[in-house]
């Protein structure tokens, strides 16, 4: 692949000033649906949906240790790489939230890379 193809795939997704740190905001880059995180002064995008039952991770999604945490069932994933960290583990009734967890195969959050270019927060997309 030549650099101006590479090139071509990095998207314009949002002013770098408006993603404060500590704060997380849903975009969509190309045709894809982004979730853009500001860890202290690191970005980083993800897919914007959880992967257990697709909910909008920036309504409610909490950003600690690294990670992000689905506000439905708990579902945590690491935003560097999108690894899973824990599946469903519902914490006001553990069983039911196990069983539910079986019923959808575990999988990892899709991650995008990210860089600043100018004023504007850019995501790889293929």
């Amino acid at each position: 692949m030549s650099e101006t193809e590479d090139e071509n795939k990095w998207h314009n997704a949002l002013k770098a000033r408006k993603l404060l740190p500590g704060k997380k905001k849903m975009v969509t880059v190309g045709r894809k649906l982004v979730l853009l995180i500001n860890l202290e002064g690191d970005y980083f995008a993800t897919e914007a949906l959880c992967r257990h039952m697709r909910w909008p991770l920036a309504m409610g999604g909490k950003v600690k240790d690294g990670c992000i945490r689905c506000p439905l069932h708990q579902t945590t994933h690491k935003i560097d790489d999108g690894s899973l960290v824990e599946w469903s583990p519902f914490p006001l009734f553990p069983p039911y939230g196990k069983l539910v967890g079986k019923f959808s195969k575990q999988k990892d959050l899709k991650t995008y890379e990210t860089r600043v270019s100018g004023e504007n927060i850019q995501v790889f997309i293929e």
